[in-house]
């Protein structure tokens, strides 16, 4: 087992035992991420909380280990450093999310960190910064590969050269993300990251989001509408109250927010519900 101090906690947080004679492999590959998706959210509460975060890994494993969870900065840039300290050969690159239909695909514009593992002769697409997509890496290669109830692809990029193409199911909250094959750094995604988590116009500043997968779909927590995705389709239900709001952030992505004070938690009720019912005048007038 490596000495970093932060692998065994980090391991029993994804609900694995830390073992000394662990190697890395394409089966351990997934069990991790799997682990990871199913028990560390994609959320942007920080941001409706007031606290500013950074791009640096060792921050996020903190705030993952105290219950939390993070975006794709946070989520991919802490998984990378456990995988690297476990072993594997890990690489950073520059992606871009394309979250409009009917718009062009944006290219690796440093809004999205993507990540690539080597491992047994392979290169994986490991990412765990989607909340909803995927359940477990995918090989780089182009073909479609199913996970659970949902359908994913792989194809190079139309719009970055050398690069590559991750489409969604067509159930999922976003289109796909391009990304390039070139290595990044931490330092690569701080003015995305500072835009996307301050702009009046992020989308992470607007509303309040917590995704989190399962093997057979993903749940979803935009403003006050929680929804359920599955091979069903999609079920979804406002919530009204404070209580059940909170309610289901502990019993269905399992953030208590423990640690805020009463008074902070009725100002990040108020101003979730605030912006849920400005959205909803929207779409009535």
């Amino acid at each position: 087992m490596p000495s970093e101090s932060f692998v065994a906690p980090y391991l029993l947080r994804l609900g694995v035992t830390p073992d000394r004679h662990r190697k890395p492999s394409a089966a351990e590959l997934r069990a991790l991420h799997r682990a990871h998706v199913e028990r560390v959210p994609w959320e942007t509460l920080e941001i409706h909380l007031g606290r500013p975060t950074t791009v640096d890994p060792h921050e996020s494993i903190a705030r993952i280990l105290r219950g939390r969870g993070g975006y794709c900065f946070h989520l991919n840039g802490a998984f990378a450093t456990l995988l690297t300290a476990l072993g594997y050969d890990v690489t950073w690159h520059r992606g871009g999310v394309h979250s409009d239909a009917g718009s062009q695909p944006p290219g690796a514009t440093g809004g999205h960190l993507a990540l690539t593992v080597d491992c047994e002769g392979q290169t994986w697409v490991a990412d765990v910064g989607f909340g909803e997509a995927p359940y477990e890496p995918i090989p780089l290669r182009a073909g479609s590969y199913r996970q659970g109830p949902f359908t994913y692809h792989l194809r190079p990029s139309q719009v970055e050269p050398g690069g590559w193409r991750f489409d969604n199911d067509e159930r999922g909250a976003f289109v796909g993300m391009d990304f390039t094959l070139a290595p990044a750094a931490p330092g690569d995604f701080a003015e995305c990251h500072a835009v996307m988590s301050t702009s009046p116009d992020s989308q992470f500043v607007r509303t309040a989001a917590v995704v989190r997968r399962r093997a057979d779909g993903f749940d979803q927590l935009r403003g006050c509408l929680l929804s359920t995705t599955d091979g069903t389709g999609r079920v979804q239900r406002e919530l009204g109250t404070a209580d059940e709001w909170f309610g289901v952030l502990a019993d269905t992505f399992g953030i208590t927010l423990a640690e805020i004070e009463p008074a902070e938690r009725t100002a990040l009720w108020e101003r979730v519900r605030a912006a849920h019912s400005a959205r909803q005048a929207g779409r009535a007038g």
